[in-house]
């Protein structure tokens, strides 16, 4: 049985499956302990992300988010439970009748009326959950250890006899005593639970409260762990979409830094980044974009680019420069950076005009809505690297470097 990341956690069943490394920039080393490539996930967006704080997804929108994630190929879908309202009761029926692949599961207290009321609505499987720390213990259900485990051995032992998967996921459980933790879990081992239970993940790691792991976070790690199992498994190019979906439902935008999906993902902006993703992504790359559906953004316009990257640049832009040229025009938009902000068009309308003033008798400004206190600035740094004779020496110092690091990882 393969080991669960899911809506209450990481299973304790590990069975050993590990597929031949790939070559790869980063290698981790081999683990013969987390199983690592036989696993499957619980995404629990329609339990947990239903507590974030936003939140408010309506049937349409329940069963849209279901599908999406059915079409990434997550193995199970956590919903919230049913005791929870009597439309989170219908919603569990309606998503349990969908003909999704995914198995379906809601997630209920460890009592026997909600066991009964989930079995009821026709999901594949039940989760049940109950506080095991002193905190909770004392301060929200009030019952001793022993009760727990009396009671979540009835339960178990009922959802099993319908027929039904279960698992038993221990609430606060890096609070809990650690004696307490292995009584409570080898009783329910003895009876059979089908997996256990201590973490959360969800789409863009929304939930109650912050520190949720993001699927899309957990996905790129297990990615660079096996690459082809994980995209043997799951429909990568499908996460924007879903996560464009949620952030949409849950009213936030993705943020910058999101795994994957966020803005500066695959963003290389200084110099001798850029020229090393340019001959080889997997200098800086672990991940490669296109796995996912997205592109790297080699960024240009600012006063840390470097001339391989204007290179780059030009190419797409059409123009053939000898690397001399393509060297001082680099400079010209350094220069220009370091005088006002520039945008990716700014940047191009100088490589543009620098590139027509080349064969051109008349030179013609570069950008032709410089302000007078701003083209004396711009020729004062002109003036500034023209007469820097060790710009020569650091481009070729940080050429030398680069090529040095390109050829540690090929």
């Amino acid at each position: 049985m393969p080991p669960y990341l899911n809506g209450t956690g990481i299973g304790a069943d590990l069975v050993h499956d590990v597929h031949a490394h790939q070559t790869k920039p980063m290698r981790t080393v081999q683990d013969f302990l987390s199983n690592v490539s036989n696993f499957h996930i619980i995404e629990s967006t329609l339990r947990e992300g239903e507590q974030f704080a936003n939140a408010f997804f309506d049937t349409e929108k329940k069963v849209e988010i279901a599908r999406a994630l059915d079409e990434i190929g997550v193995e199970y879908i956590e919903l919230t439970s049913p005791a929870s309202s009597e439309q989170s009761r219908r919603d569990c029926e309606i998503i349990a009748n969908l003909g999704l692949k995914a198995k379906i599961l809601t997630h209920v207290r460890c009592n026997m009326e909600d066991a009964r009321l989930a079995v009821s609505t026709g999901v594949d499987g039940v989760d049940v959950v109950i506080g095991t720390s002193s905190y909770l213990r004392e301060h929200s259900h009030g019952k001793s250890i022993q009760y727990i485990i009396d009671t979540a051995t009835e339960v178990i032992k009922y959802v099993k006899s319908q027929k039904k998967e279960i698992r038993f996921s221990s609430e606060d459980s890096f609070r809990s005593d650690l004696v307490d933790l292995l009584s409570i879990y080898s009783a329910v081992d003895k009876i059979g639970v089908t997996r256990v239970g201590i973490a959360d993940t969800s789409v863009l790691g929304i939930g109650e409260r912050n520190g949720i792991p993001s699927l899309g976070g957990f996905i790129a790690r297990m990615l660079v762990q096996d690459r082809e199992y994980v995209k043997g498994k799951y429909s990568l190019t499908k996460l924007k979409a879903v996560e464009d979906l949620v952030a949409d439902a849950v009213e936030v935008h993705i943020p910058f830094n999101n795994p994957i999906t966020g803005f500066c993902a695959f963003t290389h902006k200084a110099g001798i980044h850029a020229k090393a993703i340019l001959a080889n992504p997997a200098t800086y790359e672990i991940i490669n974009p296109a796995d996912f559906g997205m592109q790297r953004y080699v960024h240009f316009a600012s006063r840390l680019t470097g001339w391989n990257a204007i290179k780059s640049r030009c190419d797409q832009l059409g123009l053939t420069m000898t690397d001399a040229q393509i060297k001082q025009c680099t400079a010209k938009i350094k220069a220009m950076a370091d005088v006002r902000k520039l945008a990716i068009e700014d940047t191009d309308v100088i490589i543009n005009q620098f590139y027509q003033n080349l064969s051109s008798e008349t030179e013609k400004p570069l950008l032709d809505d410089l302000t007078a206190e701003e083209k004396k600035a711009f020729e004062e740094k002109e003036m500034e690297l023209n007469g820097e004779p060790e710009m020569q020496k650091l481009d070729t110092l940080a050429d030398a470097h680069t090529n040095g690091v390109v050829a540690d990882h090929l």
